[in-house]
């Protein structure tokens, strides 16, 4: 073959090989196009192994805010094993973690945040449940940190209720979410199904396989 075709070959299969794959390395490292919303508040609590966790163990980290207690009887079971599956998508990256917020601090000791984990199959030490000093404190966190409802309610849901959402936190510790089909930002994911609304997990995990890239 003439080297000059030769040649002529080698630099059209470059090109190519330029065109349709150094975009989609450089795309790894654009932001995701997820809404931004406002920063996630400092919060100091401490978890199941009696230690204090704060914002700092989250930097650079991208996660996802529950608020839960130990002794729900309505949603926190299901809320709960559509988290453990969050858990098992991304087990062992040490770039994802999980905070659970107890509403109930009276009650939800570390040690029986601890029990609670072990009976619940939570295993990844990213996985935190988090317990505060006063109700006052989680109630601030959750309703005017994360706009997600905490509180004291009927005795058919334990004496106390809270959101069924997700939040999703980025590396910056700022709350993301995708757009619904309406191009509205949707802000958190549906733990649960809901007025004939499937759940969002699916969407979650895409979503912060997305945060985990930027």
């Amino acid at each position: 073959m003439n080297k000059k075709y030769s040649y002529i070959g080698i630099s059209f299969v470059i090109l190519i090989f330029g065109i349709y794959v150094v975009p989609k390395v450089v795309k790894r490292f654009e932001k995701a196009d997820l809404v931004a919303f406002n920063k996630v508040p400092d919060f100091s609590f401490v978890n199941q192994y009696g230690k204090t966790i704060t914002n700092k163990d989250y930097e650079e980290k991208v996660y996802v805010v529950e608020f839960f207690f130990t002794t729900c009887p309505s949603i926190c079971p299901i809320m709960n094993e559509k988290m453990l599956t969050i858990q098992d998508a991304f087990y062992g990256n040490p770039g994802f973690g999980i905070a659970s917020f107890s509403i109930t601090p009276d009650i939800d000791s570390p040690e029986v945040l601890a029990a609670y984990a072990k009976s619940h199959n939570i295993t990844s030490k990213n996985w935190n449940l988090l317990t505060g000093n006063s109700e006052e404190i989680v109630y601030a966190l959750a309703n005017q940190g994360f706009k997600l409802y905490a509180g004291r309610g009927d005795e058919d849901h334990g004496g106390f209720e809270h959101s069924g959402l997700f939040a999703l936190i980025d590396k910056d510790g700022v709350i993301r979410s995708r757009k619904d089909e309406h191009g509205n930002p949707i802000m958190y994911y549906r733990a649960l199904e809901e007025n004939g609304f499937p759940d969002q997990i699916k969407e979650l995990k895409e979503d912060i396989k997305l945060l985990l890239d930027e």
